[in-house]
């Protein structure tokens, strides 16, 4: 056999990235990406980064190169040293590499464990593949381009966060109306009431297969609808007018990532209990100091006190008394503590104030973006006015949450009394967080600089990893946790939320611990019913799309093919 030549694929040839721009209010639009995340050639040198990648990341991101290199480039995986990069061998998919490294990943497992399963057989042709790839990356260069024209902020901060306390409410009325009708049933049919949705109706029973198998139907065309109408938005007219690979394309998203996904343990209660307790693992490992006293005190010893040829300083002589700190000398340095913890945090937020007030107002990249986006300009809806981040829905959804008002209704009137005079105070010099207020300035500062593109990759990498283990995709045997293991799995996770909060304010709630440890559990049985959870799940993946692709909010799918002019 003859080694394939030593040039990458003509119908696969990449273009040269765009560099982002940086004309919209929300966080995605006020920030450049940065040099690290922008193609490049390579022979160019990476400049260093601050944070330095885990050994378990850079060893998932060796692995999936090698699938990509195998699946999507198989005529150059006998090239000795990997002659080109795989951003040279394929399309860009958007302005980043790493972003690229995970999308292809995924597209590869796909490939791999649904395309080549019947498609190897036939022939050993890669022209289908690669235009395949070509259109997924067609369409994600286009949803890219969209995602810098939407407002970042209100969608992430303030619509999601709404939609999530619906949710949260919506399953405390049910579940006070089941216990008070004793119905096994009850609580789906109460919350699917409050909170319908079309995909998930009518509702299933147990004792009912025809109800069961109407609502499997009804979610599946949903998801069938969903993606042709993303299609029929992103696709260019010649792929479009391909009926076989319009079809396969929209059954790859609609069963294999959405199905397998949302329509799988994506949405099972002990799924969302493993990945708080793995988010809340991260934080707390973030939160914990790299060196101990005990540390310190071990390396400050003599060479002869560490191998017991010397007895320690101080042994046999030092009274016992004084081995205890005394109350006066704790007292004293949890002074110092706390004055510290208050200097650094003062210091954090004057100088976040001086900062944000030196940036140009919310309003002026609203109306920068507005002026900017064509989609904009051409819509006849009017632009949406601002609104105070110190009014988004993130902060009621905290408070829902922990269920505040009724835990404490106190402090909840109070905050709430606070909130209102912030934004609307009838004098205008306490109006701080109102919009292009002080407060409001300070609170997008900090979403602009902690909330930065370089978060990315790390959580497509976390979301591919836990969907598609091992880089394939999950097995279908059975892997559901009894009973048992998942009222263990809820316990690891109260555990986890707990450890985040220092016993400091334990006391001041007045809570003991093991108390605080089973009112987390009972707020985490929210999540529990898998049902419950797809209502929140579609209208999130729903809302991404509209803001996204604002046709399909105003046209169906007939409508937007014919647009197009296919006929359907």
């Amino acid at each position: 056999m003859t080694q394939p030549p030593l040039r990458p694929p003509t119908t696969l040839q990449p273009r040269p990235k765009a560099n982002p721009t940086s004309s919209s209010s929300s966080v995605g639009n006020r920030i450049t990406i940065k040099t690290p995340l922008q193609s490049r050639a390579p022979s160019a040198t990476r400049q260093p980064t601050s944070a330095r990648p885990r050994p378990a990341l850079i060893s998932s991101d060796k692995a999936a190169v090698t699938l990509i290199r195998r699946v999507l480039c198989p005529q150059q995986t006998n090239v000795a040293n990997d002659a080109w990069p795989i951003d040279e061998l394929l399309p860009p998919l958007s302005s980043s590499n790493e972003v690229d490294l995970q999308l292809y990943t995924v597209i590869a497992i796909v490939v791999k464990e649904l395309v080549y399963s019947w498609y190897g057989e036939i022939t050993s042709d890669q022209a289908f593949v690669e235009e395949v790839v070509r259109i997924v990356a067609h369409c994600t260069r286009a949803v890219e381009g969209r995602l810098r024209k939407i407002n970042l902020e209100s969608l992430v901060f303030d619509e999601i966060p709404e939609l999530v306390e619906c949710h949260v409410l919506a399953y405390r009325i049910s579940h006070g109306s089941a216990q008070a009708s004793q119905r096994s049933n009850s609580l789906r049919a109460v919350y699917h009431e409050l909170n319908p949705h079309p995909a998930l109706s009518p509702v299933p029973d147990p004792s009912s297969e025809t109800l069961t198998a109407q609502q499997s139907r009804n979610e599946v065309d949903y998801r069938q609808l969903l993606v042709q109408g993303a299609l029929a938005v992103l696709l260019p007219t010649e792929d479009l007018e391909n009926v076989c690979l319009r079809t396969l394309v929209t059954d790859v998203f609609a069963e294999t990532i959405l199905g397998k996904s949302i329509g799988g343990r994506v949405c099972e209660g002990w799924f969302v209990w493993t990945s708080i307790t793995k988010l809340a693992e991260e934080v707390q490992a973030l939160l914990k100091p790299r060196t101990t006293g005990k540390e310190i005190q071990v390396d400050s010893r003599s060479r002869l006190e560490k191998y017991g040829l010397l007895s320690e300083r101080g042994d046999g002589t030092r009274p016992a008394s004084n081995g205890r700190r005394s109350t006066f000398s704790e007292i004293v340095w949890r002074v110092l503590q706390y004055g510290y913890l208050t200097f650094i945090s003062l210091q954090f937020v004057i100088v976040g104030l001086f900062t944000a007030s030196s940036e140009p107002p919310r309003s002026w990249w609203s109306k920068k973006a507005a002026a900017d986006s064509p989609m904009v300009q051409s819509s006849e809806a009017p632009v949406v006015a601002l609104r105070p981040l110190l009014d988004f829905k993130i902060f009621s959804l905290m408070s829902s949450l922990v269920d505040l008002s009724f835990r404490m209704p106190w402090l909840s009137g109070s905050v709430a009394l606070m909130q209102h005079y912030l934004i609307q105070s009838p004098f205008s010099l306490l109006r701080v967080g109102a919009v292009d207020g002080l407060l409001d300035q300070y609170l997008h500062h900090l979403l602009v600089t902690h909330f930065n593109p370089s978060l990315i990759p790390p959580v497509l990498s976390t979301i591919r990893t836990t969907l598609f283990p091992n880089n394939a995709l999950p097995p279908p045997a059975p892997d559901h946790p009894s009973p048992e293991q998942q009222v263990e799995i809820r316990r690891r996770c109260a555990e986890a939320l707990c450890a985040l909060f220092p016993a400091v304010l334990h006391r001041a709630a007045g809570l003991s611990r093991q108390h605080l440890l089973q009112e987390v559990e009972m707020e985490l049985d929210v999540w529990n019913d898998a049902y419950l959870n797809k209502h929140l799940a579609y209208q999130i993946l729903e809302l991404v799309i509209v803001r996204v692709l604002p046709e399909i909010g105003e046209k169906g799918v007939k409508e937007l093919m014919e647009a197009r002019g296919i006929d359907t």
